[in-house]
């Protein structure tokens, strides 16, 4: 449902959002009335106080203030479990008239305790642990009311009065199209305006601490402005969007079950022998501890937490003079000690380590494999508030790459990322410094997730000077090339996807594909939202059956919604051109055009459900996909564990080990 209209503007809360809230303080409420009740009755006729009648009297008017909260609070969740849209304007008024009863008792409690407690203070009749026991029940009962302000805080829309004024047109206007035409200018100018300012307050905010240099500035406005575009076209609150994900979560399983099995290629298409299948898989697990080690001592104690921190603990303490360079970050040489132990490489190993860290600025590696004889960069992912400010940085530039690519255009923030590394191994001296001490190697780039977005731009700009050069991008973020840098990034890029990884599916195209199919199934479902979420919980622990919930999503007979959840004209403040259209997503076509994952693509595709509270026990088989698989987010318990390094390094060992072990046996589709 919309955002309930409350004291004359909109909240980021919903009339169905009720019901777990009220049943929560129903409870509270009956054991804090028949406590009340018992001390009332014990204590009535030993208050001989001068002012021990006047506590007497408060406590039955608050009994009877209770009793009224209380009846109010069985009708508040009765009515949310309705999902009704008539019945808003109802409880909207409910709570309203609630926080009434609290406002007005916050004064005379305050009054009527300490007026008690100084007639006790001043030696009249009453018992202190009479007292005593009366002033908690005047204190306690304050205690709701600051928890009450709190959840106002929590519930608060900054750009409210706006959307209310919105609101408030519409329902007057004889149609919807009539409020669109009126409120057009508006709401693409000072809405906009206000929400994105507000975006840029909350994102300075949460980042405080990220110094406020020039780059920091232009991310924040890049970030604010995105949310803002993203999010102003739809009167969605929070739980909206939980529900919205929990059905299609179970909607995208119901499809995936009635699936034919796909095709396993071992090949790439128009690849040769050696690039096969098999080779590349093993190049993927020879160099995905170079991209693990980039992100230091953190990932490492995380991916071994009993024995972590003890291994360090000699490297850490342990002064030494190292013979390569080291930038930023590691005084300690904790971040040193884990690079050694990921890579299993000798001190004479390495050229460089960076570990500064600033907006568009990332940390990297560069080291001599001498097995595989090349040059390896190796970029860090995502790890602080400033990576993701780069990775928030959605918008595209394009790339002077010295090439014949008509549309050369990149996400912003990992170009930025990739002209600061490249300015950093070429101008520094970094590269050459590396293949003066082995001029036969060759190059490879290798990174994960917006280590891996960054690391293929970066390869695309040294490929100029370095023809042979190679790029492992393990968990690239799908927002990254235009289409015309996709197939270009064919020739010398390998990209490794694990299961149901979010990060390969996230671009700002997917996400506003997303947001279309949410507003479809919550506005289309005739389930109440506290069903949808309790249900929505069982079936992501334990499964369950997904043909018992009827959408209009797959085309059956919808004849049974009769009471749907959502009004679907009701959650759009204006007119959406993404959801209305299969055009560019959101409203400038030139800022967010679609953008693909890079070069070829290897999926680790998991076999069968090995149990959805497992991450490590998964059996996963290898495939080349195209990047048109990934044009979806996926819902699931693993969408986000399978990005993690750690689980990808497991999956790939796994799938490589027993690809050796059958190395014999023929596969569907083909040999191994």
């Amino acid at each position: 449902m919309p955002g309930m209209v409350l004291f004359g503007r909109r909240w980021a809360i919903a009339s169905d959002d009720l019901f777990f809230p009220g049943l929560f303080e129903l409870f509270l409420r009956v054991l804090w009335w028949l406590g009340i009740l018992a001390l009332y009755l014990r204590y009535r006729g030993k208050l001989e106080c001068a002012r021990g009648v006047l506590l007497s009297n408060y406590m039955v008017v608050l009994m009877v203030l209770l009793a009224v909260i209380i009846c109010t609070m069985l009708a508040i969740v009765y009515v949310s479990t309705r999902g009704k849209k008539e019945q808003a304007a109802w409880l909207a008024g409910a709570v309203g008239w609630s926080a009434v009863l609290y406002s007005e008792r916050l004064p005379s409690s305050f009054w009527t305790g300490s007026g008690a407690g100084a007639d006790c203070n001043h030696g009249f009749r009453c018992e202190a642990a009479n007292i005593a026991a009366e002033l908690k029940t005047v204190y306690i009962s304050n205690v709701y009311i600051v928890y009450t302000f709190f959840n106002i805080i929590l519930d608060f829309k900054s750009v409210g009065d706006q959307l209310q004024v919105g609101t408030a047109e519409a329902r007057a206007s004889d149609s919807l199209e009539r409020f669109q035409h009126r409120t057009k200018g508006r709401s693409s100018g000072g809405l906009k305006t206000a929400a994105t300012s507000v975006w840029e307050k909350r994102v300075k905010l949460l980042c405080c601490c990220v110094e406020q240099d020039d780059q920091a500035r232009m991310a924040f406005s890049s970030t604010a402005e995105l949310f803002s575009t993203y999010f102003s076209d739809t009167d969605l609150v929070p739980s909206d969007l939980v529900a919205g994900l929990t059905l299609l979560h179970q909607q995208q399983d119901r499809v995936r079950k009635n699936q034919a099995p796909k095709e396993v290629i071992s090949h790439s298409p128009g690849s040769s022998q050696e690039d096969g299948l098999d080779a590349e898989l093993e190049n993927c697990r020879h160099y995905m501890p170079f991209a693990a080690a980039a992100y230091g001592w953190p990932l490492y104690v995380y991916s071994n937490p009993f024995t972590g921190l003890c291994r360090l603990g000699g490297d850490c303490c342990r002064s030494r003079t190292t013979e390569y360079d080291v930038v930023g970050g590691d005084q300690l040489h904790c971040h040193s000690g884990s690079v050694l132990r990921v890579t299993g490489l000798q001190h004479r190993d390495f050229i460089h380590m960076s570990f500064h860290d600033k907006v568009y600025e990332l940390p990297f590696l560069v080291v001599l494999d001498h097995k595989k004889e090349c040059v390896v960069v190796a970029v860090r992912g995502t790890l602080s508030l400033q990576d993701i400010l780069t990775d928030l940085s959605a918008e595209t530039e394009n790339l002077d790459l010295g090439c014949e690519v008509q549309d050369c255009s990149a996400h912003k923030g990992m170009s930025q990322a990739a002209k600061y590394l490249y300015r950093r191994l070429v101008s520094d001296g970094i590269l050459s410094q590396a293949f003066s001490v082995a001029p036969e190697y060759r190059l490879v780039i290798v990174g994960h997730s917006l280590g891996a977005g960054a690391a293929v731009l970066l390869a695309m700009m040294l490929r100029g000077t370095y023809p042979h050069v190679r790029c492992y991008a393990f968990s690239p973020p799908r927002g990254l090339l235009s289409k015309s840098l996709y197939e270009y990034s064919k020739d010398f890029t390998v990209s490794l996807v694990l299961g149901k990884d979010v990060v390969p599916r996230l671009s700002v195209t997917t996400m506003e594909d997303l947001k279309k199919k949410i507003l479809r199934l919550i506005a289309n479902c005739n389930k109440p939202k506290y069903k949808i979420l309790l249900r929505g919980c069982w079936y992501g622990l334990f499964g369950g059956n997904t043909d018992d919930l009827p959408t209009e999503l797959d085309g059956g007979d919808h004849r049974d919604l009769t009471l749907p959840l959502l009004g679907e004209q009701s959650l759009l403040t204006h007119k959406s051109p993404g959801y209305r259209s299969n055009d560019s997503p959101l409203e400038s076509p030139t800022k967010y055009p679609p953008l693909y994952l890079p070069g070829r693509i290897i999926h680790l595709e998991e076999e069968g459900t090995s149990g959805r509270c497992s991450c490590y026990s998964a059996q996963y088989s290898a495939r080349w996909s195209h990047e048109s698989e990934f044009s979806e987010i996926l819902i699931g318990g693993k969408m986000l564990t399978d990005h993690l390094p750690d689980i990808l390094t497991k999956a790939l060992d796994r799938v490589v080990s027993n690809r050796e072990a059958c190395i014999s046996c023929p596969t569907p589709g083909g040999s191994a």
